[in-house]
């Protein structure tokens, strides 16, 4: 009687470029390959989404940035914030805004505590359309991490933490 065979591990397209460059580069070791070519295309992938979300809710990369920079400041912030949390001279950042406000995405207010400082608040049209991109984002995320369990989720999170912190604390290393 014939066994029944295993069910196979799927294969992605990392596999078959492992395999390709094993021959040709004999002591390619295929974990750390397989792990850094995923990690590079996941990252292309999301990026691909992002840019996607952006288009579908007509932002453009640095209007989306500065909605980002506000939201993240609670609703409002100072132009002077937003030009060092952009890493901006406040020129471009008063560009930015002027273009943003126009749209209907931002408003400029007197602060109420020293007349001389401006405020810049996200409208309700603006903090629902940068919400709107971040979702689209964040859903896709959920879908490739929910083929994970909460456990393994974890343990990738924790990796990672460890393989950036390396990547964080040392100067490349050359070997040519």
């Amino acid at each position: 009687m014939a066994q029944p065979e295993e069910p196979r591990t799927p294969r992605d397209w990392t596999d078959e470029h492992v395999a390709r460059w094993q021959p040709v580069l004999p002591d390619l070791d295929p974990v750390v390959e397989g792990a850094v070519t995923r990690m590079k295309k996941l990252s292309v992938h999301l990026r691909r989404v992002r840019e996607q979300s952006l288009v579908d809710f007509d932002l453009e990369r640095h209007e989306f940035d500065t909605l980002h920079k506000i939201a993240g400041r609670g609703g409002s912030a100072a132009p002077s914030e937003l030009a060092q949390d952009l890493d901006l001279a406040p020129a471009s950042v008063s560009g930015r805004l002027d273009a943003l406000e126009k749209r209907g995405f931002v408003r400029r207010t007197q602060s109420t505590t020293d007349r001389r400082r401006v405020v810049v608040e996200l409208t309700a049209a603006g903090h629902e359309t940068w919400l709107g991109a971040m979702d689209v984002l964040g859903h896709e995320e959920y879908r490739l991490l929910g083929v994970l369990s909460p456990e393994e989720r974890t343990l990738l999170n924790g990796m990672l933490r460890r393989v950036m912190i390396e990547a964080e604390s040392t100067e490349p290393t050359r070997h040519w």
